[in-house]
């Protein structure tokens, strides 16, 4: 009943809305090429405002309560400066409030309009009468602190500055935070997203996408310059977030200041006038509005047509939503539309950038990349290196090759980390990277899976997208003054930006989609393999677009870079082996003989699907046939998240499985032969390189050594079939001064050729290289 009920009410809009969103779209698309022929760009004013002083203008609706109750606060903060001046507009009040000003307030400016023109036209009017240059807009109901106005007026000093937004705290210390000054914007499915984030890490002057008109100052002089507030927003809301990117397509600045704290104590002088039901009406036509007016890229706009109609069809049927259109905002914006065009012209005019690099500026990390003052060739780089999981402890060999480079990093830069973590337990155990690096940073990710099973980005893409994770790495780029930005696997090459002088690296610790393709015969069932081949080509859609947009791209072996340029040879001089994959050899103490005799080591993390698939491999198809000839031999499992002993066949305490070990050494310098029956995956196996590093004679398939030994005996025993894998693993059981040799001569390759301080004092140079690059 519900749904036919929303169906007939909705039924005159339904019919009407595809030819509503069809004149609209002609009608922009008309002023568009009609600007693009007569159209003028508008000079903008880049100097800054004249002098120390500021004028706060407060809008009061009816509003004499909060008057009396935060006034005297801000007549006080402002008692310092004889230039300063308060400025209180009465917006047509029925409650005597202008009156109130007058009797109690001798030394406050009143401007008295004689009808309501909302908090906008209020507003202007305010700008309008100001005296000085910094006009600071404050909420009736803001409470501010003695000191707050100083650090406003500091983030004037730079000429191309706008505005300066304050911190805004609620006294109720229950209340989430949902405004805090601290405003981020971004472009999703076709229309505009705002949210205020809260971080207590930013203690100074910061990018922010706009100022909120309740609590920010601005250069009166640019405000007036771009019109004021827009009527077309009236009554209420998007005002202040259409000034602020019209500020930034302009080529200027808004900036967010922690240490101006105001408190707002009521929050709600809307809400307590109007029906939700109407706040929300006027919201949802607004954001649309909001893209008529100020979205000039038609690839943006299409999808605002498309993604606005399909909303408002989704609302009819599953009811509405705040955040999605309706058919109810799509007919007020409509009737708003010659307004909107005439917006429009306006913005056009005003613009010196795109919509593109206007969303980009407000993000840490490109306003560093775009207005900070950068050293052609800075001594010792700022590194930024992000991990999808957590590197403490190195309980996977991605794990350990992290950990080790940033032991080496640590003395040759200053590194600066940040890391998803997948548990609040690992929290703790990760304060170690304190120790050494410059910095560290984490974030516990959500549990549950990702969705969008029909959706392009492969599967692992979509695991690792997080909002909060981008964030932190723009908060540190711009905090920490980051020269490079070094992402570890596949995955985080979505956090790539287009910077222009910070230079981006990535580790590709496999090759995802030849990981996958490998992998497909190994799989269980048909549904697994159909499910495979579909990860798989998204995997290699996404791989081949995303790695030729890095400065530099790292792979394990020259093995993985010939793959690669097979694909993709345009990427040749950005592609390098040799920079990451490596160990600190000096850590693993060389023992090529005395091991306890007839054991066999598998060491590896079994949240890598590879080593599952291999351990069942060796336990099925190769320990029967290696201890019908050695019935004393033994198989130790070692590694995380093992499968319990009884998953696999009684061998007569024949098979042992440790689980997790706190340092892999001791099982490394105990056991006699190192088993890699690793059938699937992509890289280098750490494992190998510890194992050679450790004096283990190693037994391994040929993937399993890809890019580490090609021929069978030199480095290690290679044999890609049961029986040979067998007959490979007795002899070096039953050989121990052969088995000896050959760990020698592994030790002498780790030595000579990946050995994680020479990799590192290469890997650092390509860093400089690569910023003197970016910044010729």
């Amino acid at each position: 009943m519900a749904l036919l009920k929303r169906f007939l009410r909705s039924l005159p809009l339904l019919v009407l809305s595809p030819v509503l969103m069809a004149l609209s779209a002609a009608a922009l698309a008309l002023a568009d090429l009609a600007w693009a022929v007569a159209g003028r760009r508008r000079e903008a004013r880049d100097e800054a405002p004249r002098g120390g002083a500021a004028s706060v203008v407060i809008p009061n609706w009816n509003g004499k309560d909060l008057l009396a109750k935060y006034l005297p606060a801000v007549v006080e903060a402002l008692a310092d400066n004889p230039a300063n001046e308060v400025i209180v507009v009465d917006d047509g009040s029925t409650d005597g409030s202008a009156e109130f000003v007058r009797a109690n307030f001798p030394g406050v400016r009143l401007v008295a309009l004689e009808r309501n023109q909302g908090f906008g036209g209020a507003s202007n009017a305010g700008f309008s009468a100001a005296a000085n240059d910094i006009v600071v807009l404050l909420n009736s109901d803001m409470r501010v602190e003695r000191g707050f106005l100083a650090p406003l007026v500091e983030g004037f000093a730079d000429p191309a500055v706008f505005a300066v937004s304050c911190q805004i705290f609620f006294s109720d210390p229950n209340r989430v935070r949902e405004e805090t000054g601290l405003t981020q914007g971004w472009w999703e499915d076709g229309g505009l997203r705002v949210r205020h984030r809260s971080d207590g890490e930013i203690r100074d002057l910061y990018p922010c996408f706009y100022g909120g008109g309740g609590s920010c100052a601005f250069d009166r002089r640019k405000f007036l310059e771009i019109g004021g507030f827009d009527h077309l927003f009236r009554p209420f809301y998007l005002e202040d977030t259409d000034l602020g990117y019209l500020a930034w397509k302009r080529g200027w600045k808004v900036l967010y200041q922690p240490r101006s704290v105001v408190w707002h104590e009521h929050r709600g002088t809307i809400g307590k006038k109007f029906s939700q039901g109407y706040i929300q009406s006027v919201l949802k036509k607004n954001f649309v509005l909001f893209c008529w007016k100020n979205i000039h890229e038609w690839r943006r706009l299409g999808s605002h047509f498309f993604f606005a109609w399909a909303g408002a069809l989704v609302s009819v049927v599953f009811g509405d939503e705040p955040g999605r259109p309706n058919l109810g905002a799509l007919g007020r914006a409509f009737v708003h539309l010659p307004g909107a065009v005439r917006s429009r012209w306006r913005a056009r005019s005003l613009a010196r950038i795109d919509d593109t690099e206007a969303f980009r500026r407000p993000l840490g990390g490109y306003f560093r990349d775009r207005f900070d003052p950068m050293p052609a060739a800075p001594g010792r780089p700022q590194v930024l290196f992000v991990s999808p999981y957590p590197i403490c402890p190195p309980v996977h060999g991605g794990g350990v090759f992290m950990y080790q480079a940033l032991r080496e990093l640590a003395r040759l830069t200053e590194v600066h980390v940040v890391e998803l973590l997948d548990f609040d337990w690992q929290v703790p155990v990760n304060e170690e990277l304190r120790e050494f690096c410059a910095s560290a940073e984490w974030i516990v990710r959500p549990s549950g899976k990702a969705n969008g099973m029909g959706s392009v980005l492969p599967y692992a893409v979509r695991e690792f997208t997080n909002a909060d994770l981008e964030w932190l790495i723009h908060r540190q780029i711009y905090t920490r003054r980051i020269d490079v930005v070094q992402l570890e696997y596949t995955p985080l090459a979505q956090y790539r930006e287009a910077y222009r002088r910070i230079a981006s690296a990535i580790f590709e610790h496999d090759v995802y989609f030849q990981s996958i393709a490998r992998g497909m015969e190994h799989m269980r069932g048909p549904l697994e393999r159909l499910k495979a081949r579909f990860e798989y080509l998204r995997a290699l859609r996404y791989e081949l677009r995303a790695l030729p947009a890095f400065d530099q791209v790292q792979v394990c072996t020259q093995a993985n870079r010939d793959y690669l340029l097979s694909y993709l040879p345009e990427t040749a001089p950005r592609m390098r082996a040799g920079l990451r994959a490596g160990i600190d050899t000096s850590r693993y103490r060389f023992r090529p003989c005395g091991r306890e005799p007839d054991t066999m080591l598998f060491l590896g993390s079994f949240r890598h699907d590879p080593n599952r698939v291999a351990l069942d491999w060796f336990i099925g198809r190769i320990l029967p046939a290696v201890l019908a000839r050695r019935p004393e031999a033994r198989l130790v499992v070692a590694g995380s998240d093992p499968p319990p002993a009884h998953a696999y066949a009684d061998f007569g305490g024949r098979l042992e499985v440790l689980g997790y070990v706190d340092d892999v050494r001791e099982p490394l310098d105990r056991y006699a032969v190192f088993v890699c029956p690793i059938r699937s995956g992509s890289g280098v196996r750490v494992k190998l390189l510890e194992a050679f590093a450790s004096g283990m004679p190693v037994v391994s398939t040929t993937i399993g050594a890809e890019g580490l030994a090609a021929a069978d005996g030199e480095f290690c025993r290679l044999a890609d079939d049961p029986e040979g894998f067998a007959d490979r693993v007795v002899a070096m059981l039953e050989n121990e001064d052969a088995a000896a040799e050959m760990a020698r001569r592994a030790r002498a390759e780790v030595e000579a050729n990946w050995d994680m301080a020479a990799i590192t004092a290469r890997l650092v140079e390509s860093y400089r290289e690569l910023v003197r690059e970016r910044r010729a």
